[in-house]
């Protein structure tokens, strides 16, 4: 069975949610929570970057 995408050009992987234990809390400048939405936009325009350069692929 042949992938559905050329192996040299994989679909971008979502970043690992943090656990709620991770967040303190204290309202950090750099806290895990905001540096997981920052993750999540980057995924997000990752993605469509893949999906515009393969538009055949099905939906991950």
């Amino acid at each position: 069975m042949a992938l559905p995408f050329p192996p040299d050009d994989p679909p971008p992987a979502p970043p690992s949610e943090p656990d709620p234990a991770d967040c303190c809390g204290e309202g950090c400048v750099n806290c895990v929570l905001d540096r997981y939405d920052e993750a999540r936009a980057r995924y997000r325009a990752a993605l469509a970057a893949w999906r515009a350069r393969h538009p055949d692929a099905p939906p991950t």
